[in-house]
């Protein structure tokens, strides 16, 4: 017997759509949490310095931080992995990254040596990244070592901003913030040093494939 015809009348739809057409999408679930996650950050700064609400704060960037992880999620196992969400979601997470501990910072609940030190890590790893795609680079994956230390850290300044709020468990709040923060610490500094010569690969290959596409065309 011959497979099905997905064209034919009366047969049933073909779950998921074609690489292209989900590689131009713009309206996707993963892209609108993302849209999300950058609306709340006037909101976090807002609750944080205009209100002065420690706690509220600290439950909102726990939440947007946790929403890294859902969004990625969704993108991978219902086939919603878009260009745009390649663009927007890394974009997505500096900014929280750069927001929040800089928010943090300002306020005084992390020490400044351990928000500089991730500051100074996330700004050039950053700034490596704009650089090399610029030059022609592939995509570079995050690292198991990467997703590792961010979730730490993500966990850990929430934490911090929680243990200077009226929060009946900031005491607590405070010891969970080391506990979580040095290891996220030192796991995003281990991806930074394996980041460049996966960095330097990602280089060469991008522009061999490139050359490729030109001998082709």
């Amino acid at each position: 017997m011959s497979a099905a015809d997905p064209h034919a009348p009366g047969a049933a739809p073909v779950r998921g759509t074609s690489q292209n057409e989900r590689g131009s999408a713009i309206l996707t679930l993963p892209n609108f949490i993302s849209l999300v996650r950058l609306s709340c950050l006037p909101i976090f700064l807002y609750l944080l310095f205009g209100r002065e609400n420690r706690a509220a704060a600290a439950w909102l960037l726990a939440a947007l931080g946790a929403t890294d992880w859902v969004d990625g999620y969704i993108a991978r196992h219902w086939n919603q992995v878009s260009d745009l969400g390649k663009i927007l979601d890394p974009v997505a997470d500096r900014l929280l990254f750069f927001v929040g501990v800089g928010g943090i910072l300002v306020d005084g609940s992390v020490p400044t040596w351990f928000a500089v030190m991730v500051l100074v890590r996330e700004g050039v790893v950053a700034f490596t990244t704009v650089t090399i795609a610029a030059l022609g680079a592939r995509r570079i994956d995050v690292t198991w070592w990467g997703k590792a230390g961010t979730f730490g850290l993500m966990m850990a300044f929430p934490l911090f901003l929680a243990s200077h709020s009226t929060l009946g468990w900031h005491e607590a709040a405070g010891v969970f913030a080391w506990v979580t923060g040095i290891p996220g610490l030192v796991l995003s500094y281990i991806a930074w040093a394996l980041y460049a010569p996966i960095a330097l690969r990602a280089l060469r290959e991008g522009r061999a494939a490139r050359q490729e596409q030109g001998r082709a065309s």
